[in-house]
Formats: C-alpha cells, sequence, structure tokens
C-alpha cells in the first residue's frame, strides 16, 4: 500500500442492486394519427394520464387504470407532430410510485 493510503473496507457480502423498472408501455405508429398504447408489463398502471406539449391537438379519454395487455388509443392533430409536438404520459405503479414517459413523434 502506497505511503499515506487508507484502507478501503470492501463488503463480503454486498446487497445486489435492484433491477431497474422498464416502461411497460409499447407505441404502435402505424395508423397515424391514431395512435395506440399497450400496457406491454406485468402490473396495472393507475391515473394514466397523457398530455401534450407543443403545436398541436389530442383526442383521447383518461383513464384510471389500464391493465396488461389492455391498450389506449388517442388522435394526434398537428401540421408536423415529429416537429412541433411532443407527448408526456404519466401514471402511477401499485405502490404509488409516479412514472412520466416521453413521446416523440
Amino acid at each position: 500500500m502506497p505511503h499515506g493510503a487508507r484502507p478501503v473496507a470492501v463488503d463480503a457480502h454486498p446487497v445486489p442492486s435492484p433491477i431497474a423498472y422498464r416502461v411497460p408501455w409499447r407505441i404502435d405508429r402505424g395508423r397515424a394519427p391514431w395512435y395506440t398504447l399497450r400496457n406491454a408489463g406485468d402490473e396495472a398502471a393507475h391515473g394514466v394520464h397523457l398530455s401534450l406539449f407543443g403545436d398541436g391537438r389530442l383526442l383521447w379519454q383518461p383513464l384510471l387504470r389500464v391493465e396488461p395487455g389492455e391498450h389506449v388509443s388517442f388522435v394526434l392533430r398537428a401540421d408536423d407532430p415529429a416537429r412541433d409536438c411532443v407527448a408526456v404520459l404519466r401514471w402511477f405503479r401499485a405502490s404509488g410510485e409516479e412514472y412520466l414517459w416521453r413521446i416523440a413523434f
């Protein structure tokens, strides 16, 4: 050990890091301006809300709960959605944790 260096304690039994939460949503852009968001996860999403930022109009029905395998459809009207808009999907897990996911067009 070099002069003046302090020994570093090493934990013989480190606690593994929790696995990162994977965003459960999949978006189908194939029928634009009609879009479909599918809950591809293994748990229900609560308080699901979609907000649009930019120059456009979003038509959709807010939902209280989206079960695994269920989908949410919405319509986006904009001159150039790829340049002018971004949407943010908000939901809560059963634990009460809030999540936000940015959607680009």
